[in-house]
């Protein structure tokens, strides 16, 4: 048997998906925060914004998350003001929630040796509904970084054993070896959406991780340009699943994995042909996997997680990263802001009402304000 850390051939699948179909009516946004779970209400041209009461006020919210197969299923992976992380579950769009009665927590390690891995979670920090046909999987990812699976809609949690157990998972995960200044992260767990089978995630300063089998066994993406070096946050088209985009730390990077399988730097550049592409979120377009959004951090000084030239933008391309254009208007917030998003402040409607347009939410948040910015794009 391959080892965990081998290159897996890729498996052919169908290669592109309809587009979803247009959602009509209004919606809701949920927004995570260090002051709790905020919801906002939208109207079905998309342009009024009504922010309703919030809840749990107190905990830090990492992740709030809809079910797209059935959005009256939010679920919300969050630490309680105690310092306990779990995981709320709401049934009726997010009036009232319900805490997971097994919550994510480490088995044992794959060597067995407890002076690498007698871990405990610390945050649960990623949440991602499983596939259409799997109604009640729900995957999470932590800090420290682990793997977690619920099959019951997130109310019990178990590990995933193929990755927590594989050889290479203690090297790829083992403690020291992360500088992240909230500690190390499993993020941006994806799913193929024309198989359960296949699944990716990202680990900062660890890379990317594809699985074929369900989890069972594990490799990493080919990183010959340090580009998944310290991923910040991973987004795949859903239309045409093989095309990843990836916000890191170094930049902004493209991967087609029916073809190459190598990461290509496409992020914004100034006039002298100088990459100004460091950040956190990263948007694709579910339909065009041409177009993207990310919100560039300023990269001239040692990471100081705040805007270029102080002020907050989002930019947008639709030509694959050939070419990007700044959302930002006159009613951006000032210089003086200096706010920027974290690596799950933004997401993307499939598609909505009768206009078929796409709307791209990111939540600009520093610890004394939270503001919501949307930018429209036409689906063709």
């Amino acid at each position: 048997m391959a080892r965990a850390s081998d290159p897996t051939p890729a498996p052919t699948f169908k290669h592109k998906l309809r587009v979803p179909k247009a959602r009509r009516g209004p919606a809701r946004v949920f927004l995570g925060t260090r002051k709790g779970i905020f919801r906002i209400d939208v109207d079905e041209r998309r342009e009024e914004f009504s922010l309703l009461d919030p809840s749990h006020l107190g905990c830090t919210a990492y992740h709030v998350v809809a079910d797209p197969r059935d959005r009256r299923y939010v679920l919300a992976a969050i630490r309680t003001p105690e310092g306990r992380p779990t995981v709320l579950v709401s049934e009726d769009g997010g009036e009232r929630w319900v805490e997971s009665s097994r919550p994510p927590a480490f088995g044992q390690s794959a060597t067995g040796d407890p002076s690498l891995w007698e871990r405990t979670v610390n945050q649960v920090f990623w949440l991602t509904p499983g596939h259409a046909s799997e109604y009640r999987t729900w995957y999470c990812g932590s800090s420290p970084k682990g793997l977690f699976r619920s099959t019951d809609g997130g109310y019990t949690w178990s590990p995933v054993a193929g990755l927590h157990r594989s050889p290479s998972f203690d090297e790829w995960t083992a403690p020291g070896t992360d500088s992240t200044p909230d500690g190390p992260k499993l993020h941006s767990v994806l799913v193929d959406p024309r198989t359960p089978d296949r699944l990716l995630l990202a680990m900062s300063e660890s890379g990317v991780l594809e699985s074929v089998d369900g989890g069972d066994t594990w490799s990493r993406l080919p990183d010959e340009c340090d580009a998944g070096a310290d991923p910040h946050a991973l987004s795949m088209n859903l239309t045409n699943p093989d095309v990843l985009w990836l916000q890191s730390h170094f930049g902004v990077y493209r991967m087609d994995l029916d073809a190459a399988r190598e990461w290509r730097r496409v992020g914004p550049r100034d006039r002298r042909g100088r990459f100004h592409d460091a950040g956190f979120p990263i948007v694709v377009h579910p339909a065009d996997p041409d177009m993207a959004w990310i919100m560039p951090m300023d990269d001239s000084e040692a990471w100081s997680r705040t805007p270029r030239d102080g002020r907050a933008a989002v930019w947008r391309t639709t030509d694959g990263g050939a070419s990007w254009e700044s959302l930002s208007t006159p009613s951006a917030p000032a210089p003086a802001a200096r706010i920027a998003g974290e690596r799950a402040a933004s997401a993307a409607e499939s598609c909505t009402c009768s206009h078929a347009k796409i709307l791209a939410y990111t939540a600009l948040a520093d610890r004394k304000s939270t503001r919501l910015n949307s930018s429209h794009a036409n689906i063709s």
